[in-house]
């Protein structure tokens, strides 16, 4: 993490991907995240994959360098608490990100009679307020229908919550503005943010849907292909999958010098009239530039492959498993992103950093995610500024909770 927003307090009452990936993601630049749970833990604390004992790799994985404060979110008090600790004062506090219903006790109008500079983020699932997530977002905006084999009858999924790490960017970057708003004029504000506006938003500006108004035809499944230009996944000899791609004219001149293809091309474009240096003549002769390549790479193991592209400045990559990519050296254990660090109860593993590298900043390592619960007594007492006694009043009634024993 770097230090960059030292000083910002950020509250986040969340759970899933979205809201949680926005807070981690300023935690990682240097503001200080609490998120507060419920005393068992959010709806997500528990979500798979976990461990062999059940502990959540994801939750673990979304809550990097945070700091919990573990309270009964049910109970008067705790609630007051909760509201305490979003409108606590400071200049730099009053910023409360939500994936949570943001009405009643939770609401802006509530929150901002306490303070009034106040600062709200809330995702929703849709501006409407009905509920979506982001496999339900994905089926609403058309990918699943081009997605997957061209013979495919029906939807295919995408493993991916491309929405979710969409949005909460977008919560990071929404927050960061409205602060910036506030130091400028004193203006807090409710911000919503609607899941599915954001692939909406995305959706539309990649163009798709221009390309069924404007061309008013529907966008085709084309399998492996990309769509409007060359790329496709082939096979080496040796069983490794690897995929090409030729965007530009270099990339197919670096394709032609490493396979010595380049009189395999000229063919192709003679026969059709066409210049495969021009994109849409690679999209349309897609299947004879691939029948030209496929054999080259099929009669080579993949280390020879990847002898010749990379030689030549081919753009191409293996695929990989989670398993390979992870024990990978180039990707992860050389890759300054990642740091092997300590998950107190879980294990030791890479863990990566924020992706952002600042030129003449150093890298701070990774912090894990806290044990729930573990910031409680240090929340009540240096920005709640409760006393001993009653914060030890609190545990008595149940209120509120530390970590519990690690096994």
């Amino acid at each position: 993490m770097y230090d960059l927003l030292q000083g910002l307090r950020i509250v986040e009452g969340s759970a899933f991907v979205a809201a949680p990936l926005g807070g981690m993601a300023l935690g990682q630049l240097g503001a200080d995240v609490i998120r507060f749970d419920a005393l068992e833990g959010g709806l997500d604390y528990r979500r798979w994959p976990v461990t062999k004992n059940g502990e959540s790799l994801y939750w673990a994985g979304l809550n990097k360098g945070k700091r919990s404060f573990r309270v009964d979110i049910q109970s008067p008090r705790g609630r007051e608490l909760v509201q305490a600790l979003i409108t606590a004062p400071g200049p730099e506090g009053g910023i409360f990100l939500t994936n949570l219903p943001a009405r009643g006790w939770l609401g802006y109008e509530m929150l901002s009679t306490l303070r009034a500079d106040l600062i709200l983020l809330n995702v929703l699932g849709s501006r409407t307020g009905t509920p979506q997530v982001d496999y339900t977002v994905n089926a609403s905006v058309g990918f699943p229908q081009v997605t997957g084999p061209e013979d495919r009858d029906g939807p295919v999924n995408n493993v991916l919550p491309a929405w979710d790490i969409a949005t909460g960017m977008a919560a990071a970057v929404g927050l960061l503005a409205a602060e910036r708003r506030r130091a400028r004029t004193g203006e807090g504000g409710l911000i919503r943010l609607p899941l599915l506006d954001v692939a909406l938003w995305a959706t539309a500006t990649l163009g798709y849907v221009g390309e069924v108004v404007v061309n008013g035809q529907d966008r085709a499944r084309v399998g492996n292909h990309i769509y409007g230009t060359f790329g496709r996944d082939f096979r080496t000899a040796d069983g490794s999958d690897v995929m090409v791609c030729l965007f530009t004219a270099r990339n197919l001149r670096g394709i032609a010098e490493a396979t010595g293809l380049g009189p395999a091309f000229d063919r192709i474009e003679a026969a059709h009239g066409a210049d495969l240096n021009d994109e849409a003549a690679r999209w349309r002769l897609r299947e004879d530039i691939a029948a030209a390549i496929e054999p080259w790479i099929a009669v080579r193991p993949l280390a020879a492959v990847a002898k010749a592209f990379d030689a030549h400045g081919v753009l191409w990559g293996p695929y990989r498993t989670f398993r390979e990519m992870a024990f990978d050296a180039a990707l992860v254990k050389e890759n300054p992103l990642f740091e092997r660090i300590e998950q107190p109860g879980m294990g030791i593993w890479p863990v990566p950093g924020t992706p952002l590298d600042f030129a003449g900043l150093a890298r701070e390592q990774p912090r894990p995610a806290p044990r729930l619960g573990e910031h409680t007594d240090e929340i009540l007492a240096s920005i709640l500024r409760l006393p001993d006694a009653e914060i030890g009043r609190l545990h008595d009634d149940g209120v509120v909770k530390g970590p519990d024993n690690l096994a």
